[in-house]
């Protein structure tokens, strides 16, 4: 702690009045004690506070003991037994008692007043603190939230990639080495499948096809939509057609590469696992739809006739399903053509009408496949959010870096986007601590839980602050 060097020539002479609306004005609430801790004044700055308290009117002559709940009694005798000892002021945590039937948490120091037998008490209101760790509670929740519907969305797509027929490869867009295969594309490519990732993709195919491969993919690289081109296969000359499509991830790219054969096999009998698994996707609780390329219902699941409030799976096949999904087309126009041109879609907001006129917000993805070279058929599940647990919105603003981290959803991994989420309320935590202890940092560090080397620390991480002062030494 330090003190003034010269209070004397700095401050000059303050009569009473003036150093009495000195102690008023530099805290929430100030009392004047004698050392038996017997209230003999006080003054309230804060209305809120004076409105809470009663303005203390019924306080004067009474102990400050009598004031407070039973829990805080043995803080106050502290409190006043440290003044008598003419002890180093230190801060305390007290709850006083409130009317009606209430309780004001105040943060507490006292020292005495020169050789007098008075002492002033200088409270600080932290209800303000209880409320910024309400709306931190509340962030927390949110980012959980966010998590665990990432990785819901995560488990639904490797669902659709594993269970897809048709044959797909991703590969790294740079270096064009293959970085992984769905099942289907295993069994198109037999035994080069099992070494083949960290390959470069151009060695499935023999020396005419390695060329038409590397061109499709410079073409593809622009981004301009769906490229295609013919190859032949180096194991087994099988012929077959490649769809090419970039896809963004975060800093980098990879291209997501459909194969089919231009004369399809006979399909082997569905396996009884994937048949258990249709049975799975049928009675989900999320709607599911299959559509043609023209968004015409082909199929769909239990919970999406529940959703559009139909009676049977007839009454939605061979319908559009903008009847339902979005407002006048416009989604599915966007729907359709992203899924035309980069093959999936992820956490699309729109809202769902049913039948009997409810509406429902819901979130869609997507995805686009190809059947036996044939005309791309469209998957949507469809995921209720009318239903979903939402924190209390009252009463506090809403955090732009949940908004901003939502953004980047889509183009960044997941893994980055819980560490940034975790390091920005890490940040808002240190700096409304700073703002409340007047950046004071040995009892910012004692708010968060932090040791002051910890928080010094973090401090340098994030560049807060003046890194060579110290701040206060508060207890």
């Amino acid at each position: 702690m330090r003190l003034f060097r010269a209070p004397d020539a700095s401050l000059g002479r303050l009569d009473a009045a003036e150093a009495a609306s000195l102690f008023a004005q530099a805290s929430d609430i100030a009392l004047v004690i004698d050392t038996h801790g017997v209230i003999r004044d006080l003054a309230i700055a804060s209305e809120d506070l004076s409105r809470d308290l009663g303005a203390g009117a019924d306080w004067h002559g009474r102990p400050w003991l009598d004031t407070v709940t039973a829990d805080s009694r043995p803080k106050v005798e502290a409190l006043v037994q440290g003044i008598a000892q003419r002890q180093s002021p230190r801060w305390r945590h007290v709850n006083q008692v409130a009317s009606p039937d209430g309780t004001v948490p105040i943060l507490y120091s006292a020292m005495r007043i020169g050789e007098a037998d008075r002492a002033m008490v200088f409270g600080r209101d932290l209800r303000p603190m209880s409320q910024l760790q309400q709306r931190l509670l509340e962030a927390q929740h949110s980012a959980e939230r966010e998590y665990g519907r990432l990785r819901q969305a995560e488990t639904r797509y490797r669902l659709l990639f594993q269970l897809s027929p048709e044959p797909v490869l991703i590969a790294d867009a740079p270096s064009g080495r293959v970085l992984e295969m769905n099942p289907a594309a295993q069994q198109l490519l037999g035994r080069a499948a099992k070494h083949l990732p960290g390959r470069p993709v151009t060695e499935l195919f023999d020396r005419h096809g390695q060329q038409a491969v590397r061109a499709l993919l410079v073409v593809a690289s622009g981004g301009s939509g769906a490229e295609e081109a013919t190859a032949v296969l180096a194991e087994g000359a099988r012929p077959v057609r490649i769809a090419a499509s970039l896809l963004r991830e975060g800093g980098g790219a990879a291209f997501l590469l459909r194969l089919s054969p231009v004369q399809a096999p006979d399909r082997p009998a569905m396996p009884p696992a994937a048949a258990t698994l249709l049975t799975v996707v049928q009675r989900a609780p999320d709607a599911f739809v299959v559509t043609d390329d023209r968004g015409r219902i082909l199929t769909a699941n239990e919970a999406f006739l529940e959703l559009a409030q139909l009676a049977t799976e007839e009454d939605a096949t061979g319908e559009l399903l903008d009847r339902w999904l979005g407002g006048l087309g416009a989604e599915m126009e966007v729907l359709v053509t992203a899924l035309r041109e980069r093959g999936s879609v992820r956490l699309f907001a729109a809202a769902l009408r049913g039948e009997q006129g409810a509406s429902t917000e819901v979130e869609v993805s997507a995805v686009s496949v190809l059947d036996s070279g044939k005309r791309p058929s469209f998957g949507f599940a469809i995921r209720n959010l009318g239903a979903r647990a939402r924190p209390e919105e009252a009463g506090r603003e809403p955090l732009r870096s949940v908004d901003e981290i939502k953004e980047l959803i889509g183009r960044v991994p997941l893994k980055q986007l819980v560490q940034e989420a975790a390091t920005i309320i890490e940040r808002l935590c240190i700096e409304a601590a700073l703002r409340l202890t007047g950046d004071n940092r040995a009892r910012a560090a004692e708010m968060l839980g932090l040791s002051r080397q910890s928080l010094y620390d973090k401090l340098h991480r994030y560049g807060l602050g003046n890194l060579d002062a110290k701040g206060g030494e508060g207890g």
